[in-house]
């Protein structure tokens, strides 16, 4: 049996925690962990399949029949030096106030159960439900057992993403002058105690003119964007310029475009990629499955490819502009289908993306804010020499259930790349799609 008197606290863990993170029974530092035998039940559903939730469980799987042994049931395993121990709990009775409350016998329900046993075994110490189902953690506090979200890695501040460009206003005019006249100028120019973070972008307006201008922080000096187009896309607004202008630097090789619907963020990232086209082997745009209101891909018609299409269907409608910007005849157009054809330019899941090693390609992940902290790791480890990936993501557009502001991979990526000088973040502010599109954005 576990301590009774030990001071640190007994965390209960719920499935979709560790879908999250598979790693995460080594995340609760000293404390101990308790594996309910209905998550492992659970688990055993999701070991089948292609996509990224199926990886979790398989890979917490073997994790987990690498610690195996007698005391995983029997008092717990340690999991390490300065960590805590490991106890998987069989299935508890109901108490009579989680009867009276819940009437369904339910995977959920069995885990409050041990929940509730743990809290009421071990009384001296504090034991949590931890769970990212917000329904379920209403539930554990009806009953008094304490529940809070997973926090490993969410980030601190929830406003991450909406990060604007910085706008100085009565800017000096000298100053701007030599941006267009020599292309740059040192940052302490600005003011002595200015401190710009890399890669970070500026509006400077002045009495008579403006400029755009970004930070390099290798220099220490600031340079001028010029607004240049991207295989016929044309930047419409300060922030699609500094976009473009970061997608075409080869130096960057990490991106965030962050931004509601309709502001350009996938079309930018592959007008820059075709662009470039000579620069890499192959451009990759994949995007995770989320099947919304819990329905599940298997429901749709047609073989694996025909089901999964509706959701690549966006990538292949940005693909659709950038053709249609040029002459069906033109060399431009047919370089896109022969692209296609030879599978240089390809289109697919992210899922049938994972386990490969990628190198010297251009790789857009759309949707990344369905992504969860561990997933966008996965991703980006697989880069190889050459290698450059854009994320790009709506925070206002999450799918996943489990998933909010602070804990998608999106924002904990943009929290701990910043002022990294390979990493570049842009959040895009207008829409540029329509006016309705724009409108119904904002309004609604």
């Amino acid at each position: 049996m576990l301590s009774q008197t030990k001071k640190s606290k007994i965390f209960v863990l719920d499935t979709n925690v560790i879908l999250h993170d598979y790693t995460c029974i080594y995340q609760f530092q000293d404390n101990d962990v308790i594996l309910p035998i209905t998550v492992l039940e659970e688990l055993d559903k999701f070991k089948r399949g292609n996509d990224l939730i199926n990886f979790q469980a398989r890979e917490f799987t073997r994790l987990l029949d690498e610690i195996v042994g007698d005391e995983l049931f029997n008092g717990g395993k340690s999991l390490g030096q300065g960590k805590g121990k490991l106890r998987i709990e069989t299935g508890k009775p109901f108490s009579d106030e989680l009867k009276a409350s819940f009437k369904e016998d339910i995977p959920d329900h069995r885990i409050l159960a041990i929940a509730d046993y743990i809290s009421k075994s071990y009384p001296k110490r504090k034991s949590v439900l931890i769970t990212k189902d917000i329904n379920l953690r209403m539930k554990a506090k009806s009953l008094g057992i304490q529940a809070e979200d997973y926090k490993t890695d969410q980030v601190t501040d929830e406003h991450i993403l909406d990060k604007t460009v910085t706008t100085f206003d009565n800017f000096d005019d000298s100053l701007i002058d030599r941006l267009y006249n020599q292309g740059s100028f040192a940052k302490d120019d600005v003011k002595k105690d200015f401190n710009p973070e890399a890669n970070e972008c500026f509006i400077f307006r002045g009495s008579s003119s403006s400029a755009l201008a970004r930070y390099d922080n290798k220099s220490e000096r600031i340079y001028r964007v010029e607004k240049n187009s991207a295989y016929g896309i044309k930047p419409r607004n300060a922030e699609q310029t500094f976009s473009l202008n970061m997608l075409m630097d080869p130096e960057i090789r990490l991106m965030a475009l962050t931004g509601k619907a309709g502001t350009g963020k996938t079309l930018l990232a592959l007008a820059a990629a075709i662009e470039q086209h000579r620069q890499y082997e192959q451009i990759l745009l994949a995007r995770p499955i989320v099947a919304l209101s819990n329905r599940d891909i298997g429901y749709l018609p047609g073989d694996a490819s025909e089901k999964i299409s509706p959701y690549m269907q966006p990538l292949f409608d940005n693909l659709a502009v950038i053709k249609h910007t040029f002459n069906p005849r033109s060399n431009e157009y047919q370089l896109i289908e022969e692209m296609v054809k030879e599978e240089k330019l390809n289109i697919t899941p992210l899922a049938y993306i994972r386990g490969r090693s990628l190198s010297n390609a251009f790789f857009i992940i759309d949707e990344a804010q369905n992504l969860t902290p561990h997933e966008i790791k996965t991703i980006i480890t697989r880069a190889g020499e050459g290698t450059k990936m854009v994320f790009t993501g709506d925070l206002q557009q999450i799918d996943s259930p489990y998933l909010d502001m602070k804990s998608n991979g999106l924002a904990y990526m943009t929290d701990r790349m910043r002022n990294q000088e390979l990493f570049a973040h842009i959040n895009l502010l207008k829409g540029e799609r329509s006016y309705l599109a724009e409108l119904a954005a904002t309004l609604l």
